[in-house]
C-alpha cells in the first residue's frame, strides 16, 4: 500500500522534478517506509512506500523491467499473486523480488492490457512502457484504490491524492465544477468518477484502464462488469448459505495470509466486523488484534457499541483496545482530518476512523474492515423501500436515496451553481445500464461499483492511510460481489437485511450480534448539532473565506442555522453538517494550498 505519482509530457519538455517532489511530500504519509522516483525523456514516476509485501529494498520502487523495457508505480495489493507468480515462471519470466509489485510488471509483459482479467485485489497503477512509448494506468473493479489525474494540451499529472495533484501544479485551478457539486449534495458526498469537484481534475474510473502517448492522445476502456442476473442452474438457499460462507472464507483469509506483517480487525461490534473476527477464528487463527473506537454519549443516542464489540473479543479471546473519543477531542481535529480528505466527505465517522487509525498505526500496519457488506448483501433500510415501491423511473430510487430534492439544491445554492437535474439522469443511466434480473438488483449493482466507492470505501481509504495504515476489505472481494450479484433478492433482504450474512453467522457469533437491530457508527456531536460544535459550523459557514466564495445561499444557511437539527436528509444525515464540510475541505485543501 502506497501512494503514486507521476507526469508526462505531451510537448517534448522534461517533467518538472520540483513538482514531483512536491507530490511525493504530499504522499508521506501514505506510504512512510521509502521514497523513490524516475525520471526520463518526458517522464517521471515517483512512489511512497507502504511494506507489506517482501519488506526488502528489492520491492522499492519505482520498479523497472529493463528487458521489456517497462517501468511500474504501484498502490495496493493483489491478493492472487503467489499463483501468478508461479504461471509466470513457467512462461520464463525471472523475479529479482518476492512482492506483488513485481508481479504485475510481468503480468504486463507477459499479456498486456489483458493483465487485469487476472488481478486479484485492490489495485491503482502505472506502467510507462518505453518500447511503445504509452502510459498505461488502471484501477481496481470497485475502485477501493483513488487514482487521480489532471490533463492539459501540455502533460499529464496523476497521483494518488488531490493534494498531490495540487502541489504538483500550482496553476491548477480551484474553480468548482458545478455538476459535481450536484452529484455532491444529491447523493450524501457521493460524485461518481470520473468528476470531482474540481473542475481540473478527474479520477480514473473503477474497473477502466487509460492509456496515454507522448502526443496527448488517450484512450479509456473498461475492463469488468458486474453481471446481475440468476445463474444458469437454480441454487435453494442453503446452496447460496454454503456458496457465500466458503467464498467470504476464502476472502477472508488471503487477507490475513498475503502480507509480511501482522494484519488486524476494525471491530465495531456490528455483524460485519464481527463475523471477519469469527471467521479468521474458524479458521484457526490466535492471537488477533482488534480495535474499536466510540465516542460521548448524548442524552438522545449512545456514543459507543462497545458492549458489542467486548463480547465478540471475549467469544474469540482477541488481544482487543478500545479507544475512547471525547467532544473536546473531535472539534480541534476536524480540520486536521480535512485536509487529508482526497475529496470532501460527509460522513460523520470520517473523524472516528482517522483518530482510531492514528492509535493503530502505532502498534500495526494492516487492518480488515468490514465495509462494503451493506451494499453487497442488502442491509440498508431503504434497499426494501425501494424493492416494494410502485414508483416509476428514477423516482423509485431519489425518494428513498437522494438527500434533498433539485428545488432544494436550487433554494441551497448561489445561482453560479445552478444546473439542471444531472444526477437524476446520471443515476438513470447508471441503473439501466446493468444486466439484471430485478429492479433491486441494479441498484445493489449500482451501490457496489459507484455509490461505495466515493463514499464509506474513500473514506476508510483516506483516513487509515493519512497514518500509513492499510485497510482491507473482504467483503468486496471480486469472487464474492460476483456471486452474490446473482443471488436472489430473497436471500439479501428478508431478517432485517443481509440475510444471507446472518444465517451463515448463526453458530459462529453470539445471538446477540446477530438479532440486534441494524446501527449506523455512532457520532452524536455531529447529527445532535449544538453548542460549541454549532458555533464552529457557523463560523466556518459565515468566516471571509464562505463569503468571498459565495457557495451558498445566505438564507438558506440562516435556516438551517437557526434550527439545525430539524434539518434531516432521508438517510438521517443532518444537512447543516453537508454544507459546513464542503466549506471546510475547500478552506484546509483550496484556501491553504
Amino acid at each position: 500500500m502506497c501512494g503514486i505519482s507521476g507526469e508526462l509530457r505531451f510537448d517534448g519538455q522534461s517533467p518538472d522534478r520540483e513538482g514531483l517532489q512536491a507530490m511525493l511530500a504530499k504522499l508521506e504519509r501514505r506510504g512512510p517506509d521509502s521514497e523513490g522516483s524516475y525520471f526520463k525523456d518526458g517522464l517521471a514516476l515517483g512512489h511512497r512506500r507502504l511494506a507489506i509485501i517482501d519488506l526488502s529494498e528489492r520491492s522499492n520502487q519505482p520498479m523497472h523491467d529493463e528487458k521489456h523495457g517497462l517501468s511500474l508505480v504501484f498502490n495496493g495489493t493483489i491478493y492472487n499473486y503467489p499463483a501468478l507468480r508461479k504461471e509466470l515462471q513457467f512462461c520464463g519470466h525471472q523475479f529479482k523480488s518476492e512482492g506483488d509489485s513485481e508481479v504485475i510488471l510481468k503480468a504486463y509483459a507477459e499479456w498486456g492490457v489483458k493483465c487485469l482479467q487476472r488481478l486479484h485485489g485492490m489495485f491503482a497503477f502505472a506502467i510507462w512502457d518505453d518500447k511503445q512509448k504509452k502510459l498505461f494506468v488502471a484501477r481496481d473493479r470497485v475502485g477501493i484504490k483513488p487514482l487521480y489525474f489532471s490533463i492539459n494540451n501540455d502533460r499529464l499529472l496523476f497521483a494518488s491524492t488531490t493534494q498531490a495533484i495540487m502541489a504538483g501544479d500550482k496553476s491548477i485551478s480551484s474553480e468548482l465544477d458545478p455538476l459535481a457539486l450536484h452529484n455532491l449534495f444529491s447523493l450524501h458526498a457521493v460524485v461518481p468518477a470520473p468528476r470531482t469537484v474540481l473542475q481540473e481534475i478527474k479520477k480514473v474510473q473503477p474497473a477502466h484502464y487509460m492509456l496515454f502517448d507522448t502526443a496527448g492522445n488517450v484512450e479509456e476502456h473498461r475492463y469488468w462488469t458486474l453481471l446481475a442476473t440468476r445463474p444458469r442452474h437454480a441454487m435453494d438457499e442453503d446452496e447460496w448459505i454454503d456458496a457465500i460462507h466458503t467464498s467470504l472464507k476464502q476472502a477472508v483469509h488471503r487477507r490475513k495470509t498475503i502480507a509480511d506483517v501482522p494484519v488486524g480487525v476494525l471491530l465495531s461490534g456490528g455483524l460485519d466486523s464481527s463475523l471477519l473476527v469469527a471467521l479468521l477464528s474458524e479458521a484457526g487463527v490466535s492471537g488477533l488484534k482488534t480495535y474499536s473506537v466510540g465516542f460521548e454519549d448524548h442524552p438522545d443516542e449512545k456514543g459507543d457499541e462497545f458492549e458489542y464489540s467486548d463480547l465478540v473479543a471475549e467469544t474469540f479471546g482477541t488481544d482487543h483496545q478500545r479507544f475512547v473519543v471525547s467532544n473536546s477531542e473531535v472539534l480541534p481535529r476536524l480540520p486536521e482530518a480535512f485536509a487529508n480528505m482526497t475529496e470532501p466527505m460527509f460522513g460523520q465517522d470520517a473523524i472516528a476512523f482517522y483518530l482510531l487509525s492514528e492509535v493503530i498505526s502505532k502498534e500495526i500496519k494492516v487492518v480488515q474492515s468490514g465495509q462494503g457488506a451493506d451494499e453487497v448483501f442488502g442491509g440498508y433500510f431503504w434497499y426494501p423501500q425501494m424493492h416494494y415501491s410502485i414508483d416509476q423511473g428514477i423516482g423509485r430510487f431519489s425518494k428513498h436515496y437522494f438527500d434533498r430534492s433539485h428545488d432544494e439544491y436550487l433554494e441551497m445554492m448561489s445561482e453560479n451553481y445552478h444546473v439542471e437535474d444531472y444526477t437524476s439522469a446520471l443515476i438513470e443511466a447508471k441503473l439501466n445500464s446493468f444486466e439484471a434480473d430485478e429492479y433491486i438488483d441494479r441498484v445493489l449493482a449500482l451501490d457496489v461499483t459507484t455509490l461505495i466507492v466515493d463514499d464509506p470505501v474513500k473514506r476508510v481509504d483516506n483516513m487509515t492511510m493519512a497514518w500509513g495504515l492499510e485497510a482491507r476489505v473482504p467483503f468486496l472481494d471480486q469472487n464474492l460481489i460476483e456471486l452474490a450479484a446473482r443471488m436472489p433478492v430473497e436471500y439479501k433482504l428478508p431478517n432485517g437485511g443481509k440475510h444471507v450474512l446472518k444465517q451463515i453467522s448463526r453458530g459462529l457469533l453470539p445471538d446477540k450480534i446477530i438479532d440486534r437491530s441494524k446501527a449506523y457508527f455512532p457520532m452524536p456531536a455531529l447529527k445532535f448539532v449544538q453548542g460549541e460544535f454549532l458555533e464552529f459550523m457557523r463560523e466556518i459557514l459565515l468566516n471571509d473565506s464562505a463569503k468571498r466564495r459565495g457557495l451558498y445561499n445566505p438564507a438558506y444557511v440562516e435556516k438551517l442555522l437557526k434550527n439545525p437539527n430539524d434539518w434531516l436528509t432521508q438517510l438521517q444525515g443532518n444537512k447543516l453538517w453537508h454544507l459546513t464540510a464542503l466549506e471546510l475541505w475547500l478552506q484546509q485543501n483550496i484556501d491553504n494550498k
